[in-house]
């Protein structure tokens, strides 16, 4: 599944091309994905410019405007979406379910499993919209840091990862960028939220910051169905330290990496590092 990493690459690969073009139509294949698609939305986006791609957990906002009216495409990868420019005459395959139209290009969602989104806000408030709402911190803004981390954590006696995968918490943290953090930290899935220290909190923090900031430097992870927006692969999952990597030697210490499962995931660590 597409997480913070890859919707930010995805984001940064789109943003030379798109931003401040006018948006020449659109073309819907089908009826919806995960949500039902606006009726209309072809007529609704014609003649817009994009103003800014944004994005907010895993979704991605395309800021629209027009001379009198705009609103804002929300866009959900799901769990096998993805997004590519294409030449205005390349032919739609089997599971290219809707194209954003320019003068030189197209923007062309592809999701084999349908379980993306595709929908629009009309006017300003964006963040309002019900499910943008209730989405946490986001973990590469200023406010994320140990002293929040701590104070959020005081109550919960749930394990960690699961937590930090808890969008309403935390967004974007999927199951690998979890994994490595907590690694990278020395801290285990299995311990308690509330009881991790503040200092740890700080440790666990940082390494949540710099384990999503290197999977954007190497264009995300793709495992399954993820592409860059020019056709290209993610190569993180080729560092990871822990996940997927059960049975084999700790990059750390040399022990064996433990895999368990919490809340029907895979959650690998090492239980001579991680504490």
């Amino acid at each position: 599944m597409p997480e913070l990493p890859e919707v930010e690459v995805s984001r940064q690969g789109l943003l030379p091309f798109l931003s401040q073009q006018r948006i020449a139509g659109a073309i819907v294949r089908t009826p919806r994905l995960r949500h039902e698609i606006p009726a209309g939305l072809d007529a609704r986006l014609a003649g817009l410019r994009v103003e800014a791609i944004r994005r907010r957990g895993k979704y991605l906002l395309f800021d629209c405007q027009g001379e009198h009216a705009g609103g804002c495409l929300i866009l959900h990868l799901g769990m096998s979406g993805s997004l590519r420019l294409v030449a205005p005459a390349t032919p739609a395959q089997a599971h290219d379910h809707f194209d954003l139209l320019f003068a030189d290009t197209v923007l062309r969602l592809r999701d084999p499993r349908r379980f993306g989104a595709l929908l629009w806000h009309e006017g300003e408030g964006v963040e309002t919209h019900p499910l943008l709402a209730g989405l946490g911190i986001e973990p590469l803004s200023a406010a994320f840091d140990g002293d929040w981390l701590h104070a959020a954590t005081r109550g919960r006696r749930a394990p960690i990862k699961p937590l930090l995968m808890d969008s309403r918490l935390v967004v974007g943290i999927g199951n690998i960028y979890a994994a490595e953090s907590l690694h990278l930290a020395g801290i285990s899935p299995r311990r308690a939220a509330n009881r991790i220290s503040h200092a740890r909190c700080h440790l666990l923090a940082a390494a949540v910051r710099s384990t999503l900031s290197a999977a954007i430097a190497a264009g995300g992870s793709s495992v399954r169905d993820y592409v860059h927006s020019d056709g290209g692969a993610g190569c993180f999952q080729l560092r990871c330290a822990v996940y997927d990597r059960a049975g084999e030697p700790c990059p750390a210490c040399g022990g064996p990496v433990k895999m368990i499962r919490q809340g029907g995931r895979s959650s690998f660590y090492c239980p001579r590092c991680q504490r």
